[in-house]
């Protein structure tokens, strides 16, 4: 038995019908030649690989009242019929179709009795502007609760091969065994056991961190560098209100070798150009809207601090910079090295810190109810919010990546949103392509179709502007 740790509960107490806090995405695979895809030989090939995480087969234990954090358990009644499910694409099999598929199976929370995954095989895609005649979808959800962006990415690791031979996979030394659930009272005496140690735990964490936050402000205060924006300073925006159930899911694509021939001449990076392709689109969008707020628009931009002891573990290992998007500036280049100079000093600041940890030292009932006050209370109605959006860059292989022999040509990702904060993007390069996936709600964005007109609109100017600054100079 695993107990969550403080920011895995959040994702779990701040979870309502509305709000499914869960990670997800569309990959689109296209068959070899002459093959159609076999579900029965991809389910055995998933059977052999189950061992490989532990996510596939560990359900959660919740305490009464909340009274601890919850406890992974390996499920007893573990069965991998529930979580798969093969479907042909309702109408006519377009992108269109199967985005509004993933927006629907996306708006539905995991049953908490089951491991919280589920995986969905759509056969009958026809787009050909992304894949070629028999190519098919995997839309597919892990709860936020057992995984972050790059724990997600080692876990999807399992089912995908470097060759469209699938490599052989040992079978674990010992066969695998269900635990016995623990009763309440069991649960309840191991998590106040385990509080005994919080002082400790506390002194530790202040002794291993405060040192770094104090030579961080020093460098700050050195350097003269920017402080990050603060929570609670940004803009008002149409999309910063209480989320629906209803999500809607848009995706576009882009040459990685265009954007770093953008972050190659500005002297960047690329993670900053995405960020300025991202803003830019925002401020187009805001502005056809006459809704652009006079100050910059603020991102929260998360970072992994997963160590390297720490992969292939479930759970979150992650802190966040906020990140002032220079949404008020109209020119692209001057935009870009703002949102350089922003999220520089934004990373320098960060790396002292580690916010991933505090929550453990929260109680379970007092971050329970916190949770459940945030929604019933209507906070983000009452305050500024806390920032704008969510964008989020998983950086992803550079080479071909096959599942049962089926080569992967685009994965598109989706993620959890909150009251407050009713759009996010996800960022996801692989082999020379970055897709970009936005997620919303019908109420609140029910154009998100023209952001992702307005993002490639913003590339397009920006590589226009920095080609016309290189011949200046």
């Amino acid at each position: 038995m695993q107990q969550l740790q403080g920011l895995d509960s959040m994702f779990l107490y701040m979870e309502t019908p509305r709000m499914p806090m869960h990670l997800g995405g569309v990959y689109i695979f296209e068959q070899p030649p002459g093959k159609s895809f076999d579900f029965e030989g991809f389910k055995k090939m998933l059977r052999q690989r189950l061992h490989l995480s532990r996510i596939f087969r560990e359900r959660l234990i919740e305490l009464p009242l909340n009274l601890g954090h919850p406890y992974w358990v390996e499920d007893p009644d573990f069965d991998l019929e529930y979580h798969l499910t093969r479907i042909g694409l309702p109408g006519d099999g377009s992108m269109a179709e199967l985005m509004e598929l993933a927006a629907t199976i996306f708006s539905r929370p995991l049953d908490r009795s089951h491991p919280l995954w589920q995986m969905l095989i759509v056969e009958g895609l026809n787009a050909p502007e992304v894949a070629p005649p028999g190519s098919f979808a995997m839309i597919y959800k892990v709860h936020h609760c057992a995984i972050d962006g790059a724990s997600g990415a080692e876990i999807m690791s399992a089912l995908l091969d470097f060759s469209p031979n699938p490599r052989q996979v040992n079978a674990p030394e010992k066969a695998w065994k269900p635990e016995r659930i623990p009763t309440s009272m069991e649960l309840i005496a191991r998590s106040y056991g385990a509080r005994l140690g919080s002082p400790l735990k506390i002194f530790n964490y202040l002794r291993n961190n405060l040192g770094g936050m104090v030579d961080t402000a020093a460098e700050v205060l050195k350097n003269k560098l920017q402080p990050p924006p603060f929570p609670f300073t940004a803009p008002h925006t149409p999309f910063n209100t209480e989320v629906s159930y209803h999500r809607i899911f848009r995706t576009t694509g882009m040459e990685l070798k265009r954007i770093k021939a953008i972050k190659n001449a500005a002297g960047t990076t690329v993670n900053d150009t995405m960020l300025a392709i991202c803003a830019g689109g925002l401020r187009k969008y805001l502005l056809e809207k006459e809704a652009l707020p006079e100050k910059p628009l603020i991102a929260m931009a998360p970072i992994s601090v997963r160590s390297k002891d720490e992969k292939g573990r479930m759970g979150n290992k992650v802190s966040a910079m906020l990140v002032d998007l220079a949404t008020n500036e109209a020119d692209p280049l001057l935009r870009l090295q703002l949102i350089h100079d922003h999220a520089s000093a934004a990373k320098q600041v960060s790396k002292g810190l580690a916010p991933e940890n505090l929550l453990d030292f929260v109680p379970a009932e007092l971050a329970a109810l916190s949770a459940q006050l945030y929604t019933r209370m209507h906070i983000p109605d009452r305050t500024k919010p806390v920032f704008n959006l969510v964008i989020t860059n998983v950086p992803g292989p550079p080479m071909p990546l096959y599942m049962a022999g089926a080569k992967l040509l685009h994965h598109f990702a989706m993620a959890p949103l909150l009251d407050g904060l009713g759009l996010l993007l996800v960022i996801f390069s692989y082999a020379g392509k970055i897709s970009l996936g936005a997620i919303s709600c019908r109420e609140i964005m029910p154009d998100l179709d023209q952001l992702m007109d307005y993002v490639q609109e913003a590339l397009d100017e920006l590589e226009a502007s920095v080609i016309s600054n290189k011949e200046e100079i």
